[in-house]
């Protein structure tokens, strides 16, 4: 008799704990379908947008970027070739081809501007390395001018207009550079030298992307990075001469800031010059391609 009641209350025991163990099992299950959505998703991921914005560029690479707005362009170099070239190709069907002066050498180490794009980037010694263009151009007044590039230097000249093709130039401005302090200048002279200033340096050995403008109707604009940085509407003519726009190199003497040497040391990517001005938007998609 004794060992049957044993048995019977161990027998409940069991059963209460298997109803346990059921319960705790039927709570967890309806958690999770409380708390899941119906997926098939086997991870959640959770985006925060500090600024409260969200957008989507508008080209996928630069070279999609430049090519919409290559009907303006007087020329559009990618600086992408071999090591060795001599010709930098101009991509936007003009055939307004550059010559590299000194020997061309391109590297693919990244992080790398526009790095979706083919080849790599000009790498540009600081003593010889330029890219000078084949044909000259009489007084341009209204122009836009880019250049992708990456220096710890603070000095050199990014792209300008030069009354000499592959010297020293004699006239020369519609010019960026940058200055002892990094900071990118963009000077046009008109009598006096005209000059707009980043607050900001530059040669911090990362990936920028510097455009400028000018026109009688915008005066001088001066953005980096897609945004613009420095401007004034009163600076609104350049010299008038005939010259040649170059990359990586003309003399820089007499204007603010400029250091000794005028060659620029560093890597650069997609250079172009455009015969209109540039609005912010098309600056900051050149910019945002590049990503």
């Amino acid at each position: 008799m004794t060992n049957r009641i044993a048995r019977r209350l161990r027998a409940l025991r069991r059963i209460h704990v298997l109803a346990g163990l059921a319960v705790i099992a039927l709570v967890a299950v309806c958690i999770t379908a409380e708390s899941v959505p119906s997926s098939t998703a086997g991870y959640f991921a959770k985006v925060t947008n500090s600024t409260n914005t969200s957008a989507t560029a508008p080209y996928f690479k630069c070279t999609d970027a430049e090519s919409a707005d290559k009907a303006n362009a007087l020329f559009q170099y990618y600086l992408n070739e071999a090591s060795g070239s001599t010709t930098a190709v101009d991509s936007d069907g003009k055939a307004a081809n550059g010559t590299y002066q000194g020997t061309m050498t391109s590297s693919t180490a990244t992080p790398i501007a526009c790095s979706r794009d083919t080849g790599g980037a000009y790498v540009l010694n600081g003593t010889s390395s330029f890219v000078s263009t084949a044909s000259s151009v009489a007084n341009p007044t209204t122009f836009s001018e880019e250049v992708w590039f990456k220096t710890t230097v603070a000095g050199g000249l990014l792209i300008g207009f030069g009354s000499n093709q592959v010297t020293a130039s004699g006239q020369h401005d519609r010019q960026i550079y940058l200055n002892t302090s990094g900071q990118l200048v963009f000077g046009a002279y008109n009598g006096a030298t005209q000059v707009v200033t980043s607050t900001k340096a530059y040669n911090d050995g990362k990936w920028h992307h510097v455009a400028a403008t000018l026109s009688a109707a915008t005066g001088m604009r001066l953005y980096a990075d897609g945004g613009l940085v420095a401007s004034n509407a009163s600076y609104t003519a350049a010299e008038n001469y005939t010259g040649y726009f170059r990359v990586g190199y003309d003399t820089t003497s007499g204007w603010p800031g400029t250091a000794t040497n005028y060659y620029f040391t560093g890597s650069m990517r997609y250079a172009a010059v455009y015969s209109t001005v540039l609005t912010a938007q098309q600056v900051s998609n050149h910019y945002a391609a590049g990503q």
